[in-house]
């Protein structure tokens, strides 16, 4: 099964994962994480189901996480804005 998730925080060599659309927090080693992942990104995640829902692929979604990056900047434009008016 394969789901979004995003990187929440890493926390003691431990990464916090919010995992598809409820965003059930799931905590991994940071061992499994992608090469250059941080705190932010999205992430495609796939669990074998049957077996114990274990990680079997973990990749970052460039797409995802510039869209939400590009969305969250011309928010913040917008109340930059809002606080000169």
């Amino acid at each position: 099964m394969q789901q979004k998730a995003v990187l929440d925080r890493i926390v003691e060599n431990k990464a916090v994962l919010l995992v598809g659309d409820e965003q059930i927090e799931q905590i991994i080693s940071i061992d499994t994480l992608p090469d250059n992942a941080k705190e932010g990104d999205w992430l495609t995640i796939e669990f074998d189901e049957t077996n114990d829902n274990v990680i079997i692929r973990l990749e970052i979604d460039e797409e995802s996480t510039n869209a939400i990056k590009e969305r969250i900047a011309y928010k913040m434009s917008l109340l930059r804005q809002r606080g000169r008016n």
